[in-house]
């Protein structure tokens, strides 16, 4: 993987708090930091896309004229049928 260089402006108190994180031994450098940020950015917005589709197929699907008892069945019926009760 090819790796690019880009030139960013931190205020003092960001900047102390990068490198408190260094000193601490959390991260190497300044880069390997900034790097672990944009990993846990991506992870996150990963995560929210999936719950935004989630989201989407539920009000799509309409209303349903099942009662709330009859869909917490249904649910455990689900989570014993692929063993996650």
């Amino acid at each position: 993987m090819s790796t690019i260089r880009k030139t960013i402006t931190f205020t003092e108190k960001q900047d102390k708090w990068i490198k408190s994180q260094i000193k601490a031994g959390e991260f190497t450098n300044d880069s390997e930091y900034l790097r672990d940020l944009v990993r846990r950015d991506q992870a996150k917005k990963a995560k929210f896309s999936v719950l935004k589709a989630a989201i989407t197929e539920g009000m799509d699907s309409g209303i349903s004229d099942k009662s709330v008892s009859d869909i917490m069945k249904e649910v455990e019926e689900r989570m014993r049928a692929d063993g996650r009760l």
